[in-house]
């Protein structure tokens, strides 16, 4: 492995597994380095393409997401660092995959847990096409004030302390992540900071090792010195062992081998990674210890000590000429999230939506301040759940029952009036089912079905102002405006419309006053003594009918009443109904396998 340096201020990535917190925090380490480039190139999202915005400081940026590794490489044919943020399970073969592209030269691997003989294969193949491993069960390296991998030395306050936004002298290695993060905090309180740090990870066969590592770093001119931290288990020491003894290092080494308690349990002790178990004496941490010490290194007499012997280490450097001390800079402000910003009570900012009716933070659903699990529990239907979506309130059962019964006698009236005919046809061209329903629905309007709400609108006039049916219905007529809720097609005096029977039943018998369907009755008698169809239909029916029952209910101001019947809820009645049997009428066309409609031309008069 050895050669030099694996990062520059110009490297760049693609990102395994899309994660937008170790992305982010690599953006910002950018910015905080001065990047004029990010150091993330592309995504690769499996079956997924496209942008994921982001942000580069202050600007935000798109980055682009591809769905292959391969398709990644090839339209970003400069990167040549892969980070794998896949599971455990697929790990591997993403990272065999990563291998194998020309352009990939290192591939950090983050998941524990990769089987052992997958990762031998792995580590085979880099060492064959002279690529380099990271991991697995790694945080990553970084390179202070160039590049960074993911999550390695954790926030942007931690970054900032450890003064790994520019280069220092130290190469630094360790087999752990978490205490990679403390030990950039001890480097940078003793020395300038470190140049470059690597965890390799945790597991029991590392991609890379500790020699391969620092065997790079007496390449790197920029590295003066080199702090190892190792771990009891496994002998991966001893091969810095056997490079400190045969000359290959030539630059200080301050090394400590973690794990030195474990001699004062009994039986065999597994510390956290999976490496991190003593098989033997010579894995031991004192073991270790010894040999490193025996071959050159700076060994301390314990951990507390290990800050003293860097300390002691760089200075010793600084005297003697070989380090001059890297000029401490001010890094640039990363400005803050809008959301991290709000919670710390920094910034407030306006919304852009208000919502009175659901809620959906917490733990479960609410609509109009009810919970989900209460709704079901209680037993509400249709009609109560549009009460609490629309109303904004729990309504009297009879009420509710009201409304679900208005759905039930306008979901379907035949496939021959307008909004049916029109979902048929689309249905019938091969059109989705959304298509074939919105067809249908835009029909609805002041002739068709859209009557509900100018049905109400004008009985509720006349009659609070105190006019007759007559004085009404010919006012009206001088107006030019047909009686919204008056007339009919097909049923007429002798041939009443069923459905607005039922609907006057129910509220005769459950309403406390019907006061308005009482005034239309009035008023479809006199429309009668002029023709026989003027009758009252469905829709005048339930305007007349739904003015009852909010009058009727006293749970309506009458300024709330005015607002209900302007907005236009009474329509939605018709609206949700009729959405049942046009969606039905969808169906039906498919599940007969009806062709494309084509109008007879003897139904069409062909005129100049």
């Amino acid at each position: 492995m050895a050669t030099g340096q694996l990062f520059s201020r110009t490297t760049q990535a693609l990102f395994y597994n899309y994660k937008p917190l170790p992305i982010q925090r690599m953006l910002d380490f950018d910015f905080l380095c001065g990047r004029e480039t990010p150091s993330v190139a592309g995504i690769i999202n499996p079956g997924a393409e496209g942008f994921q915005k982001l942000f580069f400081g202050q600007e935000e940026i798109a980055i682009p997401v591809h769905s292959t590794i391969e398709a990644a490489c090839a339209a970003h044919p400069t990167v040549d660092v892969f980070i794998n943020f896949a599971s455990f399970r697929s790990a591997a073969a993403s990272s065999m995959a990563a291998l194998k592209q020309p352009t990939i030269r290192v591939v950090a691997i983050i998941a524990e847990g990769v089987p052992e003989l997958d990762t031998k294969q792995l580590i085979a193949y880099a060492r064959a096409n002279n690529k380099v491993v990271i991991g697995p069960a790694t945080v990553g390296g970084i390179q202070a004030g160039a590049f960074k991998i993911g999550d390695t030395a954790g926030t942007l306050d931690n970054i900032i302390q450890c003064k790994l936004y520019r280069p220092g002298s130290v190469g630094f290695v360790s087999k752990s992540g978490g205490m990679s993060n403390e030990m950039y905090n001890t480097i940078a309180r003793v020395t300038d900071g470190i140049y470059e740090g690597i965890a390799i990870g945790g597991d029991v066969f590392p991609g890379s090792t500790l020699s391969d590592h620092v065997l790079r770093f007496n390449n790197i001119p920029q590295v003066k010195m080199m702090v190892v931290l190792g771990e009891l288990g496994g002998r991966d020491e001893y091969s810095l062992v056997e490079a400190l003894k045969q000359g290959k290092v030539t630059k200080p080494v301050v090394a400590w081998v973690s794990g030195t308690c474990a001699r004062l349990f009994k039986s065999e002790v597994q510390f956290g990674h999976a490496g991190a178990k003593s098989g033997g004496e010579l894995e031991s941490a004192q073991a270790k210890n010894q040999a490193l010490q025996d071959a050159g290194a700076v060994v301390p007499t314990s951990y507390e000590a290990l800050e003293a012997a860097i300390k002691e280490t760089f200075e010793n450097l600084v005297e003697g000429g070989k380090i001059t001390p890297v000029k401490e800079v001010v890094p640039p402000q990363i400005p803050e999230d809008l959301s991290t910003a709000i919670k710390s009570g920094k910034v407030r900012a306006p919304t852009h939506i208000i919502s009175t009716i659901s809620d959906d933070r917490g733990e479960e659903p609410r609509y109009a301040g009810v919970p989900m699990s209460s709704i079901i529990e209680q037993g509400y239907g249709v009609g109560d759940v549009i009460s609490l979506l629309w109303f904004k309130r729990s309504l009297p059962r009879y009420c509710t029952q009201f409304i679900e019964i208005c759905i039930m006698l306008c979901a379907d009236h035949g496939p021959c009036v307008s909004g049916a005919h029109n979902t048929i046809v689309t249905a019938r061209a091969g059109k989705d089912l959304v298509s074939s329903l919105v067809s249908g629905l835009l029909t609805i309007g002041p002739r068709f079905g859209g009557a509900i709400d100018d049905a109400a609108r004008y009985f509720k006039d006349a009659y609070d102002r105190g006019l007759t049916p007559y004085e009404y219905v010919e006012g009206m007529k001088k107006k030019g405006i047909r009686v919204p809720g008056i007339g009919h097609r097909i049923k007429s005096r002798d041939n009443r419309d069923k459905r607005v029977e039922l609907l006057q039943k129910f509220a005769h018998t459950h309403f406390p006053s019907v006061k308005y369907m009482e005034y239309a009755v009035q008023v479809e008698n006199y429309t009668l003594s002029k023709a026989n169809n003027l009758v009252l239909n469905v829709d005048g029916a339930i305007g007349s009918l739904f003015l009852d029952l909010l009058a009727g209910s006293g749970m309506f101001t009458k300024q709330e009443i005015d607002e209900i019947v302007e907005i236009g809820y009474l329509n939605g009645l018709f609206v949700l109904a009729r959405s049942i049997g046009l969606i039905g009428h969808t169906f039906d066309q498919k599940r007969l396998k009806q062709p494309l409609y084509r109008h007879p031309w003897e139904d069409v008069l062909y005129t100049k």
